[in-house]
């Protein structure tokens, strides 16, 4: 009997042994161009085998039905997501569109079939082939085919789309229809992620638009693959989506267990109190939550204490990335690295972690927070091999020590910072007379921050009172949404708050944030103007890393070198998703690694009801 069980344990030891080993040999003979796989990944083996059910943070059996009621702030005068000019309604990307592959939200770069059955990467890695899923259907019934993939390419990469989708797919040379249900992605050179990028590639029909430009594509209805359809539109003020009944791919392993509402609706709301008392009313059902003051005090009343409204911090693994007070260093007062040291001195993090956050932040001390990508200590090794070369062109800092954001903790004071930062502004030429800091010019040093949430007010006025200490005037000012994204996409703005969201395999996304070629292109992410060749030469290296090693190590360098650049202010981020929702729906037991609070409640948790 013994003898019997351990040959049933060495025969299931063995299958599994075989199972792994098949799915290794798949990626590798993908990775080499030598077969077509259904699934890939960056520098390692997929977690999920080709046969795989559903993904782990999901239940796969949760019932269709009921609905689903989310807040969005501000308002919106587009259905296009994809365009610069406008404002986007949100939902569309996630519930309408669907990409050629999906990613895993539980490895560091991972993708399964979606719209395509399989990928295979030629061998000489400059080119990718996709052949579709024959049973995919966009939402009137027509059949997903290889010219609505290029038609998606073409005109997203196109002078008409937002100039991201350029800077992120620009070493894609083309797409090439190869037959009705096979699509080729040609690269201008070997990138060790475009492969992977070509996958998120959003595709729609290409009869959205009826043949008009694509920037005239504005409130036409997004014709799309996805689970939802577009529903009822009150422009700017609310949009429903609705489960399109003929969905093509409920079945899919990729799709199981998730987008179980069977209408989603989004409600806009301009004044952040507002939304508040709208949640405690019913009007909706979820809210992720950003303002510290108002989860400690608000998020509290008998609807609470009866169990009504559930509270929640859910655990997450995400790249906090950076947040910050940033500077726009086109303006002339700020293109001097010590004038940005100095203004950064004046802010008391602590004080305000104590006064006003409820100590519920950490300081972010890296554009890559929360995360192995960090840099830390000083260069050494492979890192310092990589900055050597620019040690001329860099702040002697870079190499002698570890960078931290100011502190005013023991023995430090917000004192002893405002004498360093005025140290700092009489070098760059700034002295106090006539009741102003000023230039050699007479000029005072006057500033504006522009806010798009009142409830950073309260935040901007200690800054602004230490900011006066120094002779600075910053005045702040919160305007509507849309009027601070145009301002924001035209680099009109002295100072704004800005968050670089970041991702666990950095890529070609980094060229849209720091790359001097995008420091002036309306609607990049490089908001700060950045124009530094070792910048430049260093996010080359992290987007062209051939390994996960080199791609850690240019990472490393790209962020010690961005901190000492004092490009912005350092903010905060919280390690967990804070949530509150009506208790009236059901959770999968998993947690993702890697996700948004919203996108978790939309995507994976059902109706109770």
């Amino acid at each position: 009997m013994a003898g019997s069980q351990a040959l049933r344990y060495t025969a299931a030891a063995m299958k599994k042994l075989m199972r792994n080993l098949f799915v290794f040999l798949l990626v590798l003979m993908a990775s080499q161009g030598a077969g077509a796989s259904p699934s890939i990944a960056l520098g390692y083996v997929p977690k999920y085998p080709p046969d795989f059910k559903h993904f782990d943070y999901v239940n796969p059996d949760a019932p269709k039905r009921g609905s689903l009621v989310l807040p969005a702030r501000g308002n919106f005068d587009s259905l296009n997501p994809f365009l610069l000019k406008g404002i986007p309604v949100v939902g569309m990307s996630e519930l309408v569109f669907e990409t050629l592959m999906e990613q895993s939200l539980d490895e560091p770069f991972s993708q399964y079939g979606l719209l395509a059955n399989d990928v295979e990467l030629a061998s000489d890695r400059l080119a990718v082939t996709y052949r579709l899923n024959p049973k995919a259907r966009f939402s009137d019934g027509s059949p997903v085919l290889a010219e609505d993939v290029k038609f998606s390419f073409d005109n997203l990469k196109s002078e008409f789309a937002h100039p991201r989708y350029r800077f992120y797919w620009a070493d894609i040379k083309r797409a090439v229809v190869v037959d009705a249900q096979t699509v080729r992605f040609e690269f201008a050179r070997v990138n060790p992620e475009l492969h992977l990028l070509t996958g998120q590639i959003p595709v729609f029909s290409h009869k959205w638009g009826g043949g008009k430009p694509f920037d005239k594509v504005v409130m036409d209805t997004p014709l799309g693959s996805g689970p939802y359809q577009v529903g009822e539109v009150q422009l700017g003020k609310k949009i429903t989506f609705r489960r399109n009944p003929g969905y093509w791919g409920r079945d899919l392993n990729s799709r199981r267990g998730m987008f179980n509402y069977d209408m989603v609706n989004f409600l806009y709301y301009k004044d952040e109190t507002v939304q508040l008392e709208a949640f405690k009313a019913g009007e909706f059902d979820f809210v992720a939550v950003f303002n510290s003051k108002q989860w400690a005090r608000d998020y509290r009343g008998a609807k609470f204490n009866r169990g009504l409204i559930k509270k929640a911090e859910l655990k997450h693994s995400n790249n906090a990335g950076m947040q910050g007070f940033l500077f726009n260093t086109r303006r002339t007062m700020f293109k001097d690295r010590r004038v940005r040291k100095a203004i950064s001195l004046a802010m008391d993090f602590e004080w305000s972690n104590r006064n006003l956050f409820f100590n519920q932040y950490q300081r972010c001390n890296s554009y890559f927070s929360n995360s192995a990508l960090a840099s830390s200590g000083i260069p050494q090794g492979d890192e310092l091999l990589l900055l050597e070369p620019f040690r001329a062109q860099l702040p002697p800092e870079v190499f002698t020590r570890a960078w931290q954001p100011p502190s005013t903790r023991p023995p430090g004071s917000l004192r002893a910072n405002l004498r360093q930062a005025k140290a700092l502004l009489a070098e760059a030429g700034w002295t106090y007379h006539d009741g102003a800091l000023r230039n050699a010019q007479g000029q005072p040093f006057e500033f504006e921050l522009l806010l798009a949430e009142k409830g950073f007010e309260r935040i901007s006025g200690p800054f602004a009172r230490n900011l006066a200490k120094l002779g600075i005037q910053m005045h702040y000012r919160t305007v509507d949404v849309a009027l601070w994204q145009r301002r924001a996409d035209t680099f009109d703005f002295d100072m704004i708050v800005h968050v670089f969201g970041q991702s666990q395999s950095p890529g070609n996304e980094q060229m849209n944030m720091w790359h001097s070629s995008a420091a002036d292109k309306e609607g990049s992410n490089n908001m700060i103007g950045i124009k530094d060749p070792v910048v430049d030469a260093l996010v080359k290296k992290l987007v062209y890393a051939p390994d996960r090693k080199s791609l850690v190590t240019a990472t490393h360098a790209l962020d010690r070198v961005l901190l000492n650049g004092e490009y912005l202010v350092p903010n905060w981020f919280v390690p967990t998703h804070r949530i509150a929702y009506w208790d009236k729906f059901g959770f999968p037991e998993q947690l993702p690694l890697h996700y948004s609070a919203t996108e978790w409640m939309m995507r994976f948790s059902w109706s109770r009801q």
